[in-house]
């Protein structure tokens, strides 16, 4: 089995949808650090899983955006993570920090 990862920062603004008060339903932003996991038994013709230049593509759609523009459910650090490892092919898994200690982690 091959496995890659590859490391992004981000900047991006959202507003949660909450069903209680919080400042995060407020339009706000954060440099969000995104890591993308993949994995496959074998190499493609390049020699690749996945080429590192594509992931950056795909993950680089939500960088200087309103995320709620972007993403078609509530732009959650988790809802992020798991967009990105729907658009990343041989993607397994997703974490993407948007504080120091704040952590979402997808995985398929």
């Amino acid at each position: 089995m091959y496995y890659i990862s590859k490391k992004i920062e981000i900047a991006g603004a959202h507003r949660l949808q909450l069903d209680y008060d919080s400042p995060c339903t407020n339009l706000h932003g954060h440099n969000w650090q995104v890591e993308v996991f993949c994995k496959a038994e074998e190499l493609d013709n390049n020699g690749m899983v996945v080429d590192f230049s594509y992931i950056s593509q795909v993950v680089k759609q939500l960088d200087h955006k309103c995320l709620n523009d972007v993403l078609d459910v509530n732009p959650t650090a988790e809802n992020i993570a798991r967009w990105i490892c729907e658009r990343v092919p041989h993607c397994y898994k997703v974490s993407v920090q948007e504080s120091a200690g704040n952590i979402a982690i997808y995985e398929k």
